[in-house]
């Protein structure tokens, strides 16, 4: 059982991260923001992928003001990503952000950071500190020679100062690289010094294959340790991949998630069903399943660990000659056709969330 760092707990929109609250999985639109259709209809494809809390990029006047109709239609927390233009910070929690991201170093310095501290303090809404290792002040880069995890930490250090000159403590932080190990060493040396919830992330991670390795390695590392309240997986691509491996990680760490935990095997000469293309499939069906608890699925090629795996799952099945034997709760069921199968698994997967 991990142990998770203590941190303080902020709440957003109506869901509280920190303390011993769970790990909330993020993402972010990448819409138009002003395309106000485009945008909620993606934000709900988030939320049907069991995304918990959605950010989207306020870049002018217009985007802002279409956070009041957004808010409205969605269901799940909405946070403003704002850059340079410190007034959009503002018009983003007139018209009903729930949590406003900026970085204090391109916000437009001390003075405009502390008049959108002001505004947020007054309308309880929290600020997100986001310091990036491709935008450090050129005096502490000079300082450090250069990016390091010492570096993104002292430009953290200095943020929260003006966080805690104007008393607001209703902050959460992070400290994103595209190197897992600055960004890992960077998390450690911050949840050392300070107790505020961090936003945990490897940012340009890239392609969904690198970029979920990559997160998978730095969040993964960090969240053993019990550092991480919070975590967004950034991959080019489909955005509800990015919950799909945000949750994938917290489950391989023994996080109880809701939705379906697949177990699969790589297959080999001994496999006699089409395995690959069963898993595809199921993990399609499973992408939009709302359950409601988390339920282990084991797909199973063959009966050499087959029927072990199988029967130590919720639900299971192990591959013969063209046929499966399916398991539920560690009890041998029945045969079902290789024709059948993907039915009959959704089926009672289905009817298992309905029986808990």
């Amino acid at each position: 059982m991990i142990k998770r760092r203590k941190t303080r707990p902020v709440r957003i929109g109506d869901i509280s991260i920190g303390e011993n609250n769970p790990i909330a999985v993020q993402s972010m639109t990448n819409t138009d923001t002003f395309d106000i259709e485009s945008t909620v209809s993606q934000i709900l494809g988030l939320e049907k992928a069991g995304c918990d809390i959605v950010r989207s990029s306020i870049p002018d006047l217009q985007s802002a003001l279409a956070v009041k109709e957004i808010r409205k239609r969605i269901n799940i927390p909405l946070v403003g990503d704002i850059h340079f233009d410190h007034e959009l910070a503002l018009a983003a929690v007139e018209y009903g952000i729930d949590k406003i991201r900026i970085n204090p170093g391109n916000i437009g310095g001390k003075a405009r950071t502390k008049e959108v501290i002001s505004t947020c303090k007054k309308a309880n809404i929290p600020i997100r500190i986001g310091v990036n290792s491709g935008s450090l002040d050129r005096n502490i880069l000079a300082k450090h020679n250069g990016v390091t995890p010492e570096a993104m930490a002292e430009s953290m250090s200095e943020y929260i100062d003006y966080f805690l000159e104007e008393d607001f403590h209703n902050i959460v932080l992070s400290l994103k690289s595209s190197d897992v190990v600055k960004m890992t060493e960077a998390y450690r040396i911050i949840s050392s010094r300070y107790d505020y919830p961090l936003h945990l992330g490897v940012t340009e991670a890239g392609s969904v294959f690198t970029g979920a390795v990559k997160s998978a390695v730095g969040l993964g590392i960090l969240l053993a340790e019990g550092i991480g309240d919070t975590i967004r997986v950034s991959l080019t691509g489909d955005v509800k991949k990015e919950i799909s491996a945000g949750r994938t990680i917290l489950r391989s760490l023994g996080y109880s998630i809701s939705g379906v935990n697949l177990i699969s095997c790589p297959t080999c000469a001994r496999t006699r069903v089409g395995l690959e293309n069963l898993v595809e499939k199921l993990e399609e069906e499973f992408s939009g399943m709302n359950i409601g608890r988390s339920i282990n699925v084991a797909v199973m090629g063959c009966a050499v660990n087959g029927p072990g795996e199988a029967r130590e799952a919720d639900i299971g099945i192990a591959g013969g000659d063209g046929e499966y034997l399916l398991f539920k709760k560690g009890v041998t069921v029945r045969k079902v056709a290789e024709s059948d199968v993907l039915k009959v698994l959704v089926d009672e997967i289905g009817y298992f969330g309905k029986d808990e």
